[in-house]
């Protein structure tokens, strides 16, 4: 079983004529819907988050209910309720405003039994460096000893750094804590320009190593369109990304290959040939317009995870 710890925000997106639509996206949502999609049925993909009480938290746990994944750590918070943001479009560039300080959220680390017990059972646990930014310090403190307990009892850990600098109070705080969670971490999944931009890497290369120098075991650094490197057991190989003719909307790719890459790699596959097969995966998401792979994803792929 996968865990995902996170947040699940409320969408509010143009849909033509002056008119809006509400959706549902995050990015370690967008990645247990991913996992959830190309998995098989009897390979539970948990989600943990927190929302609130009120009508449009209903409407996203109405939602998140549709997608066959386990929400049985989803808590409900009746002092909160869910963070949103909404999309303006430009001459096809992508804007966002957030509302998100103070969301139900932000408060998901704030009982350590409760996290304890979203973990209970899980063979891997996929939290990223938003989860991070969007709790307070006693909250990353209880989620670190969450995950190093797991990490004790034979859970797999795994994060995406996904550094989003107006999420955290200093660049400083986000290498601190970033390094910090990583010398946890099994696996690590990180875009190479979210690196170059906190850390100064210049290169894939650079990106490995760093994180293979704190302890992590299995490092795929994603590069956009470029080819994907990954680092594990003393090998390294430089995976291509598929080519697509036109891309609609980028949104959410890097989550698709995450959700793709533990699918993949839960039914057994080398991580070479799991990127290989999150690769196509994000071929669809970056073609599909919203940060969710459509649901027939499975059926339009030709390879198997492994």
């Amino acid at each position: 079983m996968l865990v995902a710890i996170g947040e699940c925000m409320v969408e509010i997106a143009p849909a033509g004529d002056g008119n809006y639509k509400f959706g549902y996206a995050g990015d370690t949502f967008n990645a247990a819907w991913a996992c959830r999609m190309l998995s098989p049925a009897d390979d539970a993909v948990r989600y943990a988050t927190a929302i609130g009480t009120d009508w449009i938290s209903d409407q996203l746990l109405e939602f998140m209910a549709g997608s066959g994944l386990d929400l049985s750590s989803v808590t409900r918070n009746p002092a909160r309720s869910v963070g949103l943001y909404a999309i303006k479009l430009e001459d096809g560039e992508r804007s966002f405003a957030y509302w998100r300080s103070g969301s139900a959220a932000t408060a998901l680390a704030d009982d350590p039994g409760l996290l304890e017990s979203s973990l209970r059972g899980a063979n891997q646990a996929l939290f990223s460096g938003i989860t991070l930014a969007i709790l307070p310090q006693d909250g990353r403190d209880n989620l670190y000893r969450a995950l190093s307990k797991a990490r004790d009892n034979g859970t797999r850990i795994i994060l995406d750094p996904n550094y989003r600098a107006r999420l955290w109070p200093s660049a400083d705080t986000a290498r601190a804590e970033l390094t910090r969670f990583s010398r946890i971490a099994n696996c690590v999944l990180p875009s190479f320009s979210d690196e170059a931009d906190l850390f100064g890497d210049t290169s894939p290369e650079m990106t490995a190593d760093r994180f293979t120098d704190l302890g992590v075991d299995e490092v795929i650094v994603k590069d956009g369109p470029a080819p994907a490197l990954c680092a594990w057991d003393g090998h390294r190989a430089f995976v291509p990304s598929i080519t697509v003719d036109t891309v609609v909307d980028t949104t959410g790719a890097g989550d698709a290959f995450n959700g793709a890459y533990l699918a993949a790699r839960s039914q057994g596959a080398v991580p070479s040939a799991a990127a290989a097969f999150a690769h196509e995966v994000a071929a669809i998401s970056v073609q599909t317009r919203g940060a969710l792979i459509p649901r027939d994803t499975r059926q339009r792929i030709t390879s198997q995870p492994q």
